[in-house]
């Protein structure tokens, strides 16, 4: 991300003022982007602007034992060295979290460290959006990215006096989000130099990961001459035209014939014939000798070894974007499914096998966020593009959110809306069971 230049008196006192507007149910204006979702997000969880303290997740008798069983203790002695020490001279704080956002190592100046124990900003504490609104920290962690809050843009005015500057770090393997590395202080803490900075920690981070990782596997590892070991194979097919594939030596975009052929190969680890994968494909319009002459061109990309026929089958495990969602929905971590979720798999498709996924996984996810009840994952499915338009989701909001939050006003307006363009009846008194139809389905 590009960092914009440091806030002006002006400017800060014009986000103060759009946050004002915001917290009130109004519009706001000359905020970031980035910063007005927190906020929506931020509203949806419950976050009271004014009340709004990080709580205590752990508490100090469960801190040591959870840290020193965490990947990031073998790589805190590196960030300290990199930003910690940095952090103590200019009147900043640096702090490590887990994947959660819970802070596991909070570092600075013993003055500076009691200003921010005033905001609870505190080893144990849980910074995740949910819990303490827009920060650097939990915000990095919800989108995946490197992110600068500065002090107006945080949501809990209790927060407002700080800047910070936070990057997730990710397992270099498995590329699972392991946790945050942050630095907190005044205004001035937010720069390009900043961020570059914590950035590259991060990043160092994840090289020295990688690095005992592979030290410990050629370890405990006896591979014999000339053997190899499997890759999986890293597939992306959500909300994209294509499925692109990673086979940890290259990268490469799939033609959309043959990104549907690997979907469905996917779902049928013990493989397809000939006619059962042109079914899957081509559906009443099957051809033998067309999906023939599409897997002799899909092997001779993918290369030698991953793609075997009597049956048709991958030779190698698959990791993908669906299957990770599907994952999640079933271990009931519903916000890291939709924070995984970029859309439909592959949305152009019309292949039987492939829509037929695209729609169960879909239905799964969507029905899982209305179940919960959670007026946060509803907002993030209906401020994405499909699902903007699902009207019982909305009205589901609107049951849900209390009529003193400034989302309240956004559900009810849209719920309006569709319901004109459904010819139903949207005005409706809080209280009353929502109606049951779902827009574009």
């Amino acid at each position: 991300m590009t960092a914009k230049p440091l806030l002006s008196a002006g400017d800060a006192r014009a986000v103060h003022a759009a946050h004002d507007a915001f917290v009130s149910g109004a519009a706001p204006d000359h905020v970031r982007n980035l910063v007005v979702e927190s906020w929506v997000r931020s509203a949806a969880a419950g976050v009271d602007a004014d009340t709004n303290i990080a709580p205590i997740t752990l508490e100090t008798s469960l801190l040591g034992d959870y840290r020193d069983a965490h990947p990031l203790s073998r790589v805190f002695p590196l960030l300290y060295d990199v930003l910690g020490q940095a952090a103590d001279a200019c009147d900043s704080v640096m702090a490590v979290g887990d994947a959660n956002g819970q802070l596991l190592w909070v570092c600075g100046h013993p003055r500076t460290l009691t200003r921010a124990e005033q905001m609870n900003f505190v080893e144990g504490a849980a910074w995740d959006e949910a819990h303490a609104g827009t920060n650097a920290p939990g915000t990095a962690l919800l989108l995946d990215s490197p992110v600068q809050i500065r002090g107006a843009e945080h949501f809990s005015r209790a927060v407002q006096r700080w800047s910070c500057v936070a990057a997730p770090i990710h397992d270099p393997d498995t590329h699972a989000m392991l946790g945050v590395v942050d630095l907190t202080g005044g205004r001035d803490i937010v720069s390009p130099q900043t961020m570059a900075m914590v950035r590259a920690a991060a990043r160092m981070a994840e090289a020295e990961l990688g690095r005992l990782n592979a030290l410990g596997r050629a370890q405990s590892l006896i591979v014999p001459p000339g053997a190899q070991l499997p890759r999986p194979l890293v597939i992306d097919g959500l909300g994209r035209p294509d499925c692109q594939i990673d086979d940890g030596v290259r990268t490469i975009c799939l033609r959309p014939r043959h990104s549907e052929i690997l979907a469905v190969l996917v779902g049928y680890p013990d493989g397809l014939t000939g006619e059962q994968l042109a079914i899957e494909i081509y559906g009443d319009d099957a051809n033998l000798s067309t999906v023939r002459a599409e897997l002799t061109r899909l092997r001779a990309l993918l290369g030698d070894g991953l793609l075997e026929s009597r049956p048709y089958r991958l030779r190698v495990s698959a990791e993908c974007d669906w299957l990770t969602v599907e994952a999640h929905i079933a271990a009931g971590r519903l916000t890291d499914a939709i924070r995984c979720y970029r859309g439909p798999l592959l949305p152009q498709s019309d292949a039987p096998g492939v829509v037929r996924r695209r729609r169960r996984l879909e239905n799964q996810l969507r029905s899982a966020i209305l179940a919960s009840d959670r007026p946060d994952l509803m907002i993030a499915w209906t401020r994405a593009r499909w699902g903007a338009d699902d009207l019982e989701m909305w009205q589901r909001q609107l049951y849900l959110l209390p009529e003193r939050s400034p989302l309240h006003s956004i559900a009810d307006a849209e719920v309006r809306r569709l319901g004109e363009e459904y010819g139903l009846t949207a005005g409706r008194r809080r209280g009353a069971a929502p109606l049951r139809m779902s827009a574009g389905r």
